[in-house]
């Protein structure tokens, strides 16, 4: 569901700020494949925001079978995971499995041969390009964009208090990922919600998506008067100043893509 109202002037401000908001709860995704020309052997995929097979950027949902390992292959585009549910490994072909639990990280390189497998009972990433559209290619065609993959197991992530102003919260952390901390350049982050938040999200400027990556919340806003439970995989965002209220009945981890500062404000 999409949403754009417009939010009052300021007083210096000549014309109406515009906002807009968007909540997808992860049972109401439409599911394709990821490579098409594999058919049911490709892993299943939904995009959350953007469109994988347009030149634009994108976040989309990945869903492995038990026991999927594809051949070596290459992408067109680096691309950013998330694991969200089971165990991925995404490394050179040859490389001993490293298995990658939920809330792990890693990023893959353009050109760069490599094997994904999954070995959980359900298997769910997400996954992010800054361009696109998503390919997958042979091996035979790999080369070297000059960048290095990231494989960053859950357990490694260093997580800090989060520091907001006002912040009247001392139990949330977060972990810095990726990306430039200035106003305009995108960066992402996990964010660790505890059990029994309630509390308001503020995004002030510029772009704002959010995905559960672990737990359940119950998530309303200025567009959403009625609770919507958002489950693992779930999605909401916002362009400009605008708040999402979020309660949790259990610890939430969330990966933040923005583009400027949020804060944090009790309910």
């Amino acid at each position: 569901m999409s949403f754009t109202s417009k939010l009052a002037l300021a007083s210096n401000q000549q014309e109406p700020i515009l906002s807009s908001s968007t909540v997808i709860s992860a049972s109401d995704l439409n599911w394709g494949h990821l490579n098409p020309l594999r058919g049911n052997k490709s892993p299943a995929a939904a995009n959350l925001w953007g469109d994988r097979t347009k030149n634009k950027a994108t976040g989309m949902l990945v869903k492995f079978k038990p026991g999927f390992s594809s051949p070596a292959h290459i992408h067109n585009i680096t691309y950013r995971g998330v694991v969200i549910k089971g165990l991925l490994h995404n490394d050179d072909p040859n490389a001993e499995k490293l298995w990658l639990p939920t809330g792990s990280y890693w990023t893959q390189p353009a050109g760069e041969s490599h094997i994904t497998a999954a070995n959980g009972q359900q298997n769910l990433i997400y996954l992010e390009i800054d361009h696109g559209p998503y390919l997958v290619k042979p091996s035979s065609q790999q080369y070297d964009n000059g960048e290095r993959p990231v494989n960053l197991h859950a357990d490694n992530l260093v997580w800090l208090p989060f520091k907001s102003t006002p912040s009247p919260f001392t139990d949330v952390e977060i972990s810095h990922l990726w990306g430039k901390h200035q106003k305009g350049e995108p960066r992402a982050s996990l964010l660790k919600l505890p059990k029994g938040f309630k509390g308001t999200i503020s995004a002030t400027t510029g772009e704002f998506k959010a995905v559960v990556i672990d737990g359940q919340l119950s998530y309303q806003s200025a567009h959403r008067k009625q609770p919507l439970n958002l489950s693992e995989g779930s999605y909401f965002g916002s362009d400009g100043q605008f708040g999402h209220n979020i309660k949790t009945e259990q610890a939430v981890t969330l990966y933040l893509r923005t583009t400027d500062q949020f804060e944090l404000e009790s309910l």
